[in-house]
């Protein structure tokens, strides 16, 4: 049991170190932001379709494309996938519905 508090203490060590700015070891990953309605545009969905296929609502969507609001966190994530591979992505994600 020691060596799982050792290693969370180590991690918390190094996650206050990062936090004031230390050289650490600690690697962050930003994902860039993207223009949601060419993503979209590019998968050729419907705001109905692509705020479906991707588990968020239309106003949510709606306010992205405007510009009103930006993604972020698992959403930024998976628009950035969206935007490399759209067809890929909507591949996996409707999957199920083969």
């Amino acid at each position: 049991m020691s060596g799982v508090f050792e290693s969370i203490k180590r991690g918390l060590e190094e996650a206050i170190a990062h936090s004031k700015g230390e050289k650490t070891e600690v690697r962050v990953f930003t994902p860039r932001e993207v223009d949601v309605k060419e993503i979209r545009k590019r998968t050729g969905l419907t705001q109905d379709q692509f705020a479906a296929t991707f588990g968020i609502s239309v106003a949510t969507l709606r306010h992205w494309e405007r510009g009103d609001r930006k993604p972020h966190g698992p959403a930024l994530v998976l628009l950035n996938a969206a935007k490399n591979d759209p067809e890929g992505l909507l591949k996996i994600l409707t999957a199920q519905d083969q």
